[in-house]
């Protein structure tokens, strides 16, 4: 069964030190690997990416050590086996080594309609949407997934603990 939509997704942080710099170096390191993981992974469709590959190298805002990740995928199953059940896991395990404590929202998940594919600044407003009035069908997480709009229903909690409570 064909889909009306794809699921976009955006997650940002703040480094706690500049590329180059030891504090963060594993992360660069192992970013090559989990990207080419991420475009290999059943459901992926398309990443945010600047000429060298990641998005990493994509200035968003004044500040040099806030970094953003843009993402579409076939569905919610698809991105979470990505995110929670591969090799992406024990990377992403590290966040707190990389990444200082988020204040908001620094993840973000919406419907898109096949074939759409977001800007930043509409990653960036999902996830203002989603710190200012909580889950809903145009922003959510994993803890409260809402279906695509052609098949409305209550949030779903996908059940992504322990990874993802608590800490940006």
């Amino acid at each position: 069964m064909t889909s009306d939509w794809q699921l976009a997704q955006i997650n940002v942080g703040r480094l706690v030190a500049p590329r180059g710099d030891a504090a963060v170096q594993p992360f660069f390191d192992a970013l090559d690997r989990i990207n080419a993981l991420a475009d290999q992974s059943p459901g992926f469709i398309w990443r945010l990416q600047a000429e060298g590959g990641n998005a990493t190298e994509i200035e968003v805002s004044p500040d040099p050590l806030f970094i953003i990740k843009l993402s579409v995928w076939t569905d919610s199953d698809a991105l979470f086996a990505y995110v929670y059940r591969s090799g992406h896991t024990p990377e992403m395990a590290r966040r707190r080594e990389y990444f200082n404590v988020s204040e908001g929202a620094y993840q973000a998940l919406w419907w898109v309609p096949t074939g759409a594919i977001p800007t930043i600044n509409d990653g960036l407003s999902r996830l203002w949407q989603l710190d200012r009035f909580g889950p809903s069908l145009h922003a959510f997480t994993f803890k409260a997934r809402f279906a695509p709009p052609d098949r409305a229903g209550p949030p779903v909690d996908m059940q992504p603990d322990p990874w993802c409570v608590g800490r940006a």
